[in-house]
């Protein structure tokens, strides 16, 4: 289907233009605030094709569609008209304090990314025209690019006061006054001046913090976000009949002189604060957070979160003229995720898994992970945890190197020339050096351990099986039962069994995103009401978990079973669980495969609400769960289709 068909079905499932309060893009995905999430359907929309993914987070219900987003966008945005009717804000309740923060971050940041992406692509590029003496410094040439690329730090407040109106819905046009208050030529000259003659600026005997708030991130933020409650308060005070003149004037007043005495210094002295705190860790750990970052990013992006910290490395270039945390472990992140990616195509036998590795891990060490993320690594766990493992490896390094970032941009391969700076071709050395640690680790880890079958479910568990076993081939299968025997119906599916006595629930109602979206397996939930496990098919044990608080089965046509009693109970470490059977065991539906002293898991703290997962759903798409309600071990509880 073409981009105006793409965009009309994924508008159509996630409930209409009516269920759309707000809807912005980044580079490869649309970021809806929806009314109410419940009317989205969001199992239909990870089969349209053209959609890689959906991901609800951070108050945003995310549809991942690659780098086409943008073309897709635009006839959603067109149906849902918000320039013209305004944007409402989503139900609060429905979004806790940290989800309204991420929520209202990647609103702001996320209109302007595209500015200052192409600010740091044009410093990247004069940068390397500078190190190779093709261009002078002291040119004309140079200095005109060189402002160009400066306007979109320089008057960076105007830009977020823009988008950080749009989100706190206020008007942008006079949030864009405000950020101009705060870099009109005259306010800077007095500001100069008063740092001069080592005096101070005032307005009626109340002191104006001297301070400069250009490429500011803070301010301009806090001064809109009081826009939002000035503004409303204005237009109710305003006699109707002069309401247009009256409320734009008390807002700018009031808000404009709260932001020069108050919020604006309030905002410079939290960057600076900031910055120290960055200046302090670069000189006693520096290798901590890269090393971090570097490992969990591809977690942040599955998340949306990742939005969350660019302010940082925004901030960091900001003040100190440079960042060695967000972007240098971003490169190495991205590099890694490519890595796996290629490494699986190189590795797999199936032809579109190939087309797709080569073409994803192109795109991911260019800058741009979702394809490989979504495409490659989720679906087969391996290579994301691969990828994890080099983009730590890789953060350590440019972390011990205090490897700096000058320009910003998509972290990859297209701006490895914005680590060129003041300490010539160190830094791009040094980034060039953990970006191919990040890859090589990264492609190895993955081509040793990586497998086109069982990834889902090993991955699922998070070990490998104590005993690989080779898949047998199916057996004859006796036709015509209706019950629970785990036998299969017909070639193309097989009956899954309830594993314990409780409650069948829907997956959606795990308090795990992991679970509850489906990005380990599609399937059902039990809430067990006593602890004796039994197996839900007919086939055999793949993978005991060490801790025993997992158990992944395989039956006798190829549906991979993960079990996975509670959430977070490997913390246990294997205390209250006491696995029945071992990997290579043949086993009937109703077989004893694991008691659990439920009553002590729950005494520690734990949920143990059971994830039941058909792991392979590139074999098993579709997997149907019974009716919500009491069952009993044995019962149907789902079924799995080829």
């Amino acid at each position: 289907m073409n981009y105006q068909e793409l965009g009309t079905r994924i508008l159509d499932l996630v409930g209409g233009e009516k269920n759309v309060t707000g809807l912005t893009h980044c580079a490869t995905r649309l970021r809806f605030n929806l009314q109410d999430e419940s009317l989205a359907k969001t199992n239909e929309l990870k089969e349209t094709p053209g959609v890689l993914g959906v991901v609800q987070s951070g108050g945003q219900y995310q549809v991942i569609i690659g780098n086409d987003v943008n073309h897709v966008y635009k006839p959603i945005a067109q149906a849902c008209r918000l320039e013209e009717k305004g944007s409402a804000p989503a139900p609060e309740e429905k979004k806790g304090l940290g989800s309204r923060l991420i929520d209202t971050i990647t609103g702001i940041f996320t209109p302007v990314l595209p500015a200052i992406t192409a600010a740091g692509m044009l410093k990247a590029v004069l940068a390397l025209c500078s190190a190779f003496g093709w261009l002078n410094t002291s040119s004309e040439t140079y200095q005109i690019i060189n402002f160009m690329a400066d306007v979109a730090f320089y008057f960076l407040p105007i830009l977020l006061a823009n988008s950080a109106a749009k989100k706190f819905n206020c008007n942008p046009y006079i949030a864009m006054l405000l950020g101009g208050i705060l870099l009109h030529p005259n306010f800077v000259s007095m500001v100069a001046a008063a740092k001069e003659a080592q005096t101070t600026i005032s307005f009626l005997g109340l002191p104006v913090y001297s301070a400069t708030y250009s490429s500011s991130v803070i301010p301009i933020i806090l001064i809109v976000l009081a826009q939002s409650y000035i503004e409303p308060f204005a237009d109710k005070i305003s006699p109707k009949a002069i309401k247009f003149f009256t409320k734009p004037l008390i807002t700018v007043l009031v808000t404009g002189l709260l932001g020069l005495l108050v919020l604006g210094p309030i905002g410079y002295i939290l960057a600076s604060w900031i910055a120290d705190g960055i200046n302090l860790l670069n000189t006693y750990v520096s290798w901590l957070v890269p090393l971090v970052l570097g490992g969990l990013f591809p977690l942040l992006v599955m998340t949306g979160t990742h939005y969350g910290i660019i302010p940082i490395g925004i901030n960091n270039r900001m003040t100190t003229g440079f960042d060695t945390i967000v972007h240098p472990a971003n490169l190495c992140s991205n590099m890694a995720q490519g890595a796996s990616s290629f490494a699986v195509a190189m590795k797999t036998k199936k032809l579109k898994v190939r087309e797709l590795g080569y073409s994803a891990g192109i795109t991911a060490v260019c800058g741009i992970t979702e394809p490989a993320l979504y495409g490659i690594n989720m679906r087969y766990k391996t290579p994301l945890i691969a990828a994890c493992v080099g983009g730590a490896c890789g953060g350590l390094y440019v972390g011990l190197m205090a490897v700096r970032n000058y320009a910003g941009g998509s972290p990859g391969l297209m701006t490895l020339p914005g680590y060129i700076g003041e300490r010539g071709f160190y830094d791009l050395m040094h980034a060039c050096i953990g970006a191919a640690i990040a890859f090589v680790v990264s492609f190895a880890v993955t081509f040793v351990l990586f497998k086109d079958e069982n990834e889902g479910l090993k991955a699922a568990a998070g070990m490998k099986t104590k005993k690989e076993t080779e898949k047998e081939e199916p057996k004859e299968k006796e036709a015509g039962s209706t019950k629970a025997s785990g036998s299969i119906l017909n070639e193309t599916s097989v009956e899954i069994a309830a594993p314990v006595n409780g409650k069948l629930v829907p997956l959606a109602e795990v308090n795990d995103p992991t679970f509850a979206q489906e990005i380990l397996g599609k399937g059902f939930a039990m809430i067990p009401e006593d602890g004796h496990f039994v197996s839900p098919i007919k086939g055999e044990i793949v993978m005991v978990f060490n801790t025993e608080h997992a158990i992944g089965l395989r039956s006798e046509n190829g549906a991979e079973i993960l079990i996975h009693v509670g959430l977070d109970t490997v913390n246990l470490g294997g205390k209250h669980y006491h696995a029945l059977v071992k990997a290579g065991d043949k086993v009937e539906v109703g077989t004893p495969i694991l008691n659990v002293e439920l009553d002590e898991v729950k005494k520690a703290g734990y949920d143990v609400i059971t994830p039941v997962l058909v792991t392979n759903i590139n074999e098993f798409p579709d997997v149907l769960a019974s009716v919500p309600g009491q069952v009993k071990a044995g019962d149907v509880a789902g079924r799995a289709f080829r």
